[in-house]
């Protein structure tokens, strides 16, 4: 029954615990268990209480290879079911290949002396058991309490472990946030710049427009012009006409001579009229010309000031690299001294390994010179290695306290680092985004002054119509005053090309900056994996030292088992001397007479 309902749940994949108290399982059962732990993924819990597994040789290492082969099982229970210390060197080797197993009962069972040294020797390479049970086992105390020890050294380790998963994971989160915080901030910025963009490509395209508006103008003023040039041939026929009829008409020419000298008179009084006019309009001409040039003068001096506020904020710029680099080298110095901190570390540690070392091969020297000595003699050794233990473990707890506030000192350090390195970062993008709204605020003002100088150009275009007597003149002003706008426009063209560059340049800085932080972010990790390393050695050295400190217990016990049953043959020897001395008495002439008396 228990093969068929054992190979059923091999398949199984939602039953979590099992529970076969008191089935009387015998090989079949424990092959098919074998089988089970090898084959279901799902069982966490199973409860084998009251079935003689052990008294089946074969079905127990059956299913001691299951477990060992098994990666899911948390918790098994295996209360009086008479394992001896041949399967209890079973379930070893299955502990040392499991790395599921946290919970193992082994109460009331036959596990013996080298049944408990087999289980202590596979805890050595197995590092995930918890709880291990042994009571009723005749196992020596000795043995119980390093059990002991090592199921506390396992759950530190699981809590170690557990919590450096804990912070892996905030880490990871902390970065990924930052990596977010850095794209949307690089998005805005590309933002930004696509919008002045487009704005540049507005501004242009209404200064084209503008420009083009100008260009009809004049054409429209050359059309006038040849209009009135034609008007001219026509006086000029008219007057070719006349002067056939004056010719024709003498007579009438000598009677109108006193007319045309009056009306010549007039007409040069008209011309001065006319004359001084177009002076005092070329005079209004000539001031408006010289105000457009003091505007002129003004924007070079505004785009002097822009150049000025450029250079300050490359020199800005350069101290922000500066204050980096100087960040990186404190960040470098910080993670040699913590170098030659753990080297000291490690140097003391040695040393004290190494003396360690040679006290222990003193006092095995000495135990062997003394092992026929008395028991008083004994008894001083055993005190001196009692109190030698003790230093020990003041020593290695000294230095478990040291290197634990050493690494607390070292993660201080390194939250220290991230916050001013976070606080650093925030103010350097306030600041490049303050210099962007200068930036943008300057921009505003250059089109500002180019939407004044062409109202100006405007309003001279419409004088220029109205002077149209004086076209000629004003064609050669008009002339100048394009080839000053598109000087202007080529001021602005290159003023703007030299922001693109600059945001191009501040955009280059940042991402420099974000390469040199993500460069110290790996220093970081670095570090932290060496602490790390730094700390499992502390951890293998120390359990090392355990295992040694439970060695020299195990041989002051042999050696104080080896003087009881010194004691108890020298007890056996005396009294077979006092046995076989009453006897010889007895036995003797002198005993006889005795007895007789």
């Amino acid at each position: 029954g228990a093969k068929l309902l054992l190979h059923g749940l091999c398949s199984n994949t939602t039953v979590k615990t099992l529970d076969l108290k008191g089935n009387n399982l015998r090989t079949v059962g424990a092959e098919a268990l074998g089988k089970l732990l090898r084959q279901n993924k799902s069982i966490r819990s199973l409860i084998l209480e009251w079935n003689s597994l052990g008294v089946w040789e074969e079905g127990f290492s059956f299913f001691c290879q299951g477990l060992g082969a098994n990666n899911v099982l948390r918790r098994l229970d295996l209360r009086n079911n008479q394992i001896n210390h041949q399967g209890a060197g079973e379930l070893a080797m299955a502990l040392k290949q499991n790395a599921s197993l946290q919970e193992l009962d082994l109460r009331w069972n036959n596990i013996g002396l080298l049944g408990g040294r087999a289980l202590l020797n596979c805890l050595q390479s197995n590092k995930t058991l918890k709880r291990l049970e042994l009571a009723g086992n005749n196992v020596p105390s000795d043995i119980l309490k390093a059990v002991e020890q090592a199921m506390n050294h396992n759950q530190d380790r699981q809590t170690i472990l557990d919590e450096t998963q804990n912070r892996t994971c905030i880490l990871t989160k902390e970065v990924l946030s930052l990596k977010d915080e850095k794209t949307k901030q690089f998005m805005d910025l590309m933002d930004t710049i696509d919008k002045q963009r487009e704005e540049i490509a507005r501004s242009g395209r209404m200064s084209a427009a503008r420009a083009s508006q100008l260009q009809e103008a004049l054409d429209e003023q050359h059309s006038i012009m040849n209009s009135l040039r034609a008007k001219l041939q026509m006086t000029e026929a008219a007057l070719a006409l006349s002067e056939q009829k004056v010719h024709n008409l003498g007579e009438l020419l000598n009677a109108t001579k006193q007319e045309q000298t009056s009306m010549a008179e007039r007409h040069f009084t008209e011309l001065q009229q006319q004359k001084q006019e177009g002076a005092d309009r070329e005079g209004k001409l000539l001031r408006d010309l010289s105000a457009a040039s003091d505007k002129n003068l003004l924007l070079r001096n505004q785009v002097d000031e822009l150049e000025k506020k450029c250079k300050v904020q490359q020199d800005q710029l350069f101290q922000v690299k500066q204050d980096l680099t100087n960040t990186t080298v404190e960040l470098k110095l910080r993670a040699v001294q913590a170098e030659e901190r753990l080297e000291m570390e490690k140097r003391r540690f040695k040393q004290s390994l190494e003396d360690m070392e040679s006290l222990r091969l003193k006092e095995v020297d000495h135990m062997a010179q003394h092992i026929e000595a008395t028991e008083r003699s004994m008894q001083d050794r055993i005190q001196r290695l009692e109190a030698i233990r003790i230093a020990l473990e003041e020593e290695l707890s000294r230095v478990k306290a040291a290197a634990l506030t050493e690494r607390g000192q070292a993660e201080e350090e390194l939250i220290k680092v991230r916050n001013q390195a976070r606080l650093e970062e925030q103010q350097r993008l306030e600041h490049l985004e303050e210099k962007l709204r200068l930036m943008t605020e300057s921009r505003d003002e250059a089109q500002n002054c180019c939407l004044k100088q062409k109202q100006m150009v405007a309003e001279a275009q419409a004088k220029a119509n109205q002077l149209s007597l004086h076209a000629d003149g004003l064609r050669r002003r008009l002339e100048e005053l394009q080839q000053d706008l598109n000087s202007k426009e080529e001021e602005k063209v290159t003023e703007v090309n030299k922001v693109k560059v600059e945001l191009q340049e501040q955009i280059g800085h940042l991402q420099a900056e974000r390469t040199a932080q993500e460069g110290l972010r790996e220093k970081i990790a670095a570090l932290e994996r060496q602490l790390k390393a730094l700390s499992s050695n502390h951890r293998e050295a120390l359990l090392d030292k355990e295992s040694e400190i439970s060695m020299l217990l195990e041989k002051l016990r042999m050696k104080e088992a080896d003087i009881s049953r010194m004691r108890e043959e020298e007890a056996q020897r005396a009294s077979f001397l006092q046995n076989a001395i009453m006897a010889y008495v007895q036995g003797s002439p002198l005993g006889t007479h005795g007895s007789r008396k």
